[in-house]
């Protein structure tokens, strides 16, 4: 499989690289979750923190780090 743990590493930061690339070439938005908090990603690189009400209404928040 893979020699090392780097070796692993460095195969996700490239497919993470180009999962990146494709979405803001098509303008898209990307999503995860950093730092127990739910992130989307615009195509511009702007960051807004997603959060649910008790109702399930979703809001955004521009997100700081």
């Amino acid at each position: 499989m893979f020699e090392n743990r780097e070796q692993l590493q460095e195969i996700l930061k490239k497919a993470n690289q180009h999962a990146r690339k494709q979405a803001k070439e098509s303008g898209a938005s990307i999503y995860y979750i950093k730092n127990n908090k739910r992130v989307r990603e615009d195509a511009e690189g702007n960051k807004f923190e997603i959060i649910f009400d008790a109702t399930g209404k979703r809001r955004e928040f521009e997100y700081h780090e």
